[in-house]
């Protein structure tokens, strides 16, 4: 049976272990627990309190999960900020938060510096892993008692989202009061119970970036339901079949781009992992190509389970793999208490397969940190608006088209990246690609395709054209095609179409490579 949250999980087994790291170290529900005490009296000592926000810029580490439960416990927000961001972004978020204490890596020492003195924290808000000039060290946060916290209240996550189109804005929830058992049992029995990985002897393989919600989120169910989670610091394809394989790992969130490198490794290695202990492996955060999706299948079994979400409502549709081979290319029907209609922009009622703005109603409600303006925009009665075109079937099966804001306008039609981008991935070449519309004085925008090729493989553009001919209605094919040898993608996987296309035009991404 499920523990009710991390701190009974500690108490009824202490030497099971919490965290394995890809070094090996294993920190025990016992230590884990111990340490989580310490620090919230440290985060007390140094006046955090109910609905103050605690931020980190931190890698996957024991110390980032450790702070969070810290000052979960106490009532307090926890922000994880994305490490890639520069100094400048960081500050940008450290101020909208009015975050108190601001714990960093060390190296992530200049854009740590930076954001402290560009936000205005005080000096004995600044805490180290390691050496930063003007942080003090986190150990000095450790040092007082490690009994029990009195007076102990839930607090919640403020993540931000990924700033895609201006400033990312801070998704806040307000804090219920209960009590952290309470709170994050019941949360991990419904997160987890969706995907059926309810077992304490789960083991799940964390290899997504932390400051991410899903990976995040699953994570600290994890926690919170007495699981073992084998934490490596990112993603790296042999590396974490290696660490999936010795730890016998029995399910995993991971992105489409993920899937894609696992599945370009020679099939005689990835033979050699025994992976047979995985019984579901999560997947969302993009689209996922449906060959990429085919040939996961195909290697594991039918263990691969979509979710589509946003950091704002969590998880609103599911489609497992039995599911998905019906329905390939879905990404599910609403999960139980939710309810998906497609609108147009004036919130009209879309009929079965026609595109328009995905609407959903139920789950968890938000609301943007600071920004009332934004966060009635994103509602249309009591139907939350993710951003992401999309149409749904007579059955009730959704399937996405893209982001609203990555849509390209040719011609008076509308056109898709990501089916695009889906048609380009299943050429066995292609090891990632992005589409973008840029300015065309006849057609408005025409549509540019960048791809990278598999080292050792090779492709020619009219080879790509006429693949794309083949799967694709004219007016959607590429009408350039160039070659890169990296493309720009986050950590979690994600393609910032905007950002691309602006640097394109700007001639600022990486020169063409000749084919």
């Amino acid at each position: 049976m499920a523990a009710k949250g991390f701190w009974e999980a500690a108490a009824a087994r202490p030497e099971h272990p919490a965290i394995i790291t890809e070094s090996d170290a294993v920190t025990t529900y016992g230590a884990l627990r111990e340490r989580v005490d310490r620090l919230s009296h440290g985060l007390r000592s140094r006046g955090i309190g109910v609905g103050d926000t605690v931020a980190v810029l931190l890698p996957n580490t024991v110390e980032l999960l450790a702070l969070e439960l810290a000052a979960l416990q106490i009532g307090a927000y926890f922000t994880p900020i994305n490490r890639h961001l520069t100094g400048a972004e960081t500050a940008y978020i450290l101020g909208d938060c009015g975050a108190l204490l601001f714990v960093a890596h060390e190296r992530y020492a200049d854009a740590a510096r930076q954001a402290a003195e560009e936000s205005g924290l005080p000096a004995d808000g600044r805490l180290a892993i390691g050496v930063i000039e003007g942080f003090d060290s986190l150990s000095a946060l450790e040092h007082g008692s490690s009994g029990q916290i009195p007076d102990r209240t839930a607090g919640s996550l403020l993540l931000y989202s990924s700033g895609t189109t201006g400033r990312p804005k801070g998704i806040r929830r307000e804090l219920t009061g209960l009590s952290p058992e309470t709170e994050f049992s019941a949360q991990a029995s419904t997160m987890l119970g969706l995907f059926g990985v309810t077992s304490p002897d789960e083991v799940l393989l964390t290899v997504s970036p932390l400051y991410h919600s899903a990976p995040n989120g699953i994570a600290l169910c994890a926690l919170n339901s007495g699981q073992t989670i084998v934490l490596a610091e990112r993603f790296d394809p042999a590396q974490s079949l290696a660490l999936a394989a010795k730890h016998r790992t029995t399910y995993a969130f991971l992105v489409p781009t993920m899937f894609h490198r696992w599945l370009a490794l020679p099939e005689i290695e990835r033979r050699t992992y025994d992976l047979s202990p995985f019984r579901t492996m999560l997947h969302s955060g993009a689209p996922c190509p449906v060959a990429t999706k085919r040939g996961m299948i195909d290697w594991l079994g039918p263990v691969l389970l979509e979710f589509y979400g946003s950091s704002e409502s969590s998880v609103i549709t599911m489609i497992r793999s039995e599911e998905w081979l019906e329905n390939p290319g879905s990404v599910g029907r609403a999960r139980p208490g939710l309810h998906v209609r497609i609108m147009d922009e004036e919130g009209n009622e879309l009929p079965p397969g026609q595109p328009g703005l995905i609407h959903a109603r139920g789950g968890r409600t938000f609301s943007y940190h600071g920004d009332p303006a934004k966060t009635a925009a994103s509602w249309r009665g009591d139907y939350y608006a993710p951003g992401d075109v999309g149409y749904l079937d007579e059955d009730g099966w959704l399937y996405m088209c893209d982001r609203r804001t990555d849509m390209i306008l040719s011609g008076g039609v509308n056109i898709y990246p990501a089916e695009i981008e889906d048609a380009l991935f299943q050429h066995p070449a292609v090891a990632d690609a992005v589409v973008i519309g840029v300015p065309d004085p006849e057609w408005g925008n025409r549509v540019v395709a960048l791809v990278s090729v598999h080292p050792g493989r090779s492709v020619t553009a009219e080879e790509l054209e006429a693949h794309c001919r083949l799967r694709l209605a004219g007016y959607k094919c590429p009408r350039r095609i160039e070659f890169r040898k990296e493309l720009p993608r986050t950590a979690a996987g994600k393609m910032n179409r905007n950002r691309v296309r602006e640097e394109y035009l700007a001639g600022s991404l990486e020169s063409p490579t000749p084919r």
